[in-house]
């Protein structure tokens, strides 16, 4: 089974920029799933075949809710699916639940994200299609979780008994081996890996720094 690559745009860009970086990503690989804002999904689903994810979506349904984010919206632009709870945009839990019951109604996918294993424990329960752990303090960081806390990978292995994605600061094709190795899976993606790697120093050349965009992250399953 090939490895999933998620790809979080954040906010780094936006209009023209983010469709023209998801176009050149495509040429690379069709299977990545990549997370936009939510004002970019229309124009990106109709310049690519990726598997175009809403960065955030809302529980709420079509009537008096103005200013959030519907799932029926994301769902008519062509979304596949929806990021939930990120450390940068955080979610009690009774509205994580009621946001993948609207999601999972409409036939949306949801990558739903953990600060830890406790918490994973309690979205584990409303079965999103993606759990993603994330320490929030490694987000954006220059140190990978592979690096930091390769223990907490070996420990939602064995304790949280359902597929997972590790991720927060994953940079190096050393990180994906790394993690692929905590869970006993050789990573067969190397090549395509350095492509990624290459296009984004390329594409952020001109910034302060490379923007940690949950570049790789390595699905696993008991």
């Amino acid at each position: 089974m090939k490895p999933v690559v998620i790809i979080n745009f954040k906010t780094y860009k936006q209009g023209k920029s983010a469709i023209d970086l998801a176009k050149k990503l495509a040429k690379v690989d069709k299977n990545i799933i990549i997370g936009v804002q939510a004002t970019d999904i229309y124009e990106t689903t109709k310049a690519t075949k990726l598997k175009v994810y809403s960065q955030h979506v809302d529980w709420q349904e079509p009537g008096r809710n103005t200013g959030f984010i519907l799932p029926e919206a994301i769902k008519a632009d062509k979304a596949k699916g929806v990021f939930l709870n990120h450390s940068e945009h955080r979610l009690k839990l009774r509205v994580i639940k009621k946001t993948v019951k609207r999601c999972k109604e409409l036939g949306l996918k949801t990558a739903v994200f953990a600060k830890d294993l406790k918490e994973a424990k309690k979205i584990r329960k409303m079965k999103p299609d993606y759990m993603i752990v994330e320490p929030p303090e490694l987000v954006a960081g220059k140190i990978s979780v592979s690096k930091a806390k390769p223990e907490l990978i070996e420990n939602i292995k064995k304790k949280l008994n359902y597929r997972f994605i590790v991720g927060a600061g994953i940079k190096t094709r050393e990180d994906v081996k790394t993690c692929s190795n905590i869970v006993q899976r050789a990573i067969k993606h190397g090549k395509r890996f350095e492509q990624l790697k290459h296009l984004y120093e390329k594409v952020f050349r001109d910034e302060h720094s490379l923007p940690e965009i949950d570049i790789i992250k390595k699905e696993h399953k008991e």
